[in-house]
């Protein structure tokens, strides 16, 4: 049995706040809760836009904050992210792509896999072909060891109109390639600031709120010119994975008003 620690978004910036919230507190709190109630995970996985401006001064931050885990962290890219500073300040498994930062991580019974669908210039994902080919290695090289792939851009629509037109770009293309591996069991993914669950060409996948703002939810309608963060408290998620099972433990870990600053805490 694997016990992982799932965050993702939290959006970090060294100083100030994003959309009226202190994202330090955030992650902050997330961590302490992760060290008192879940220091015997296996590891931990931050699933992109581990930064909110992609500064040099927020990556070498962050990296402060993320040390202060008991648990080991791995970091995915996302859309706000940047490969250099990320590359630079955040520590990565020796199975890292020279190129892409795209990893894996073996355990006896189960291979975990971190893609890069970061695609410069936008908040829509891509998954280019060198990208695909190193997949595709992955998958091949332990095909009768279970393979639970964590990503940022979802490639699919989720009946989340916003967030869905800054899916991946390639979805196509990746759900035919990991739809021809039978060790694929779960697809995790960041970038909605919304949990979600359901399956993909027969394949189980999930998605999370945010450690920072969360996303509303699609009705009433918004757009981005509209966004405004519902008063939603953060999450992370407790995975239990063995013997064929995945257990999804969605858990608030702090209260909605911590990290709240201004307007948003009168609204």
């Amino acid at each position: 049995m694997t016990k992982i620690i799932w965050m993702s978004d939290p959006h970090f910036q060294s100083t100030g706040t994003i959309d009226g919230l202190n994202p330090r507190l955030r992650l902050d709190a997330a961590i302490a809760y992760t060290n008192k109630h879940h220091a015997d995970a296996d590891f931990a996985v931050m699933s992109g836009d581990l930064v909110g401006d992609d500064t040099e001064a927020d990556y070498a931050a962050i990296a402060q904050h993320l040390a202060q885990s008991a648990v080991r962290i791995h970091p995915i890219m996302g859309n706000n992210d940047e490969r250099v500073a990320f590359r630079r300040y955040l520590a990565l498994p020796d199975t890292a792509m020279p190129d892409f930062i795209q990893y894996t991580v073996d355990q006896p019974d189960a291979r975990f896999i971190f893609l890069d669908t970061h695609k410069i210039g936008s908040h829509a994902g891509q998954f280019c072909a060198a990208r695909q080919a190193w997949l595709d290695d992955a998958l091949r090289q332990q095909p009768h060891k279970s393979a639970y792939i964590f990503m940022h851009h979802p490639p699919l629509t989720l009946g989340l109109p916003p967030q869905d037109e800054i899916m991946l770009e390639q979805h196509d293309a990746f759900l035919d390639l990991i739809s021809g591996h039978e060790n694929v069991k779960h697809l995790f993914m960041g970038h909605v600031h919304r949990p979600t669950a359901g399956t993909v060409r027969g394949i189980p996948f999930a998605t999370i709120g945010a450690l920072s703002f969360q996303a509303p939810p699609p009705r009433p309608a918004w757009d981005w010119d509209s966004f405004k963060p519902p008063q939603e408290a953060p999450q992370l998620a407790v995975l239990h994975i063995g013997q064929g099972n995945v257990v999804v433990q969605y858990t608030q870990f702090c209260d909605y008003a911590l990290g709240v600053e201004g307007e948003a805490a009168m609204s």
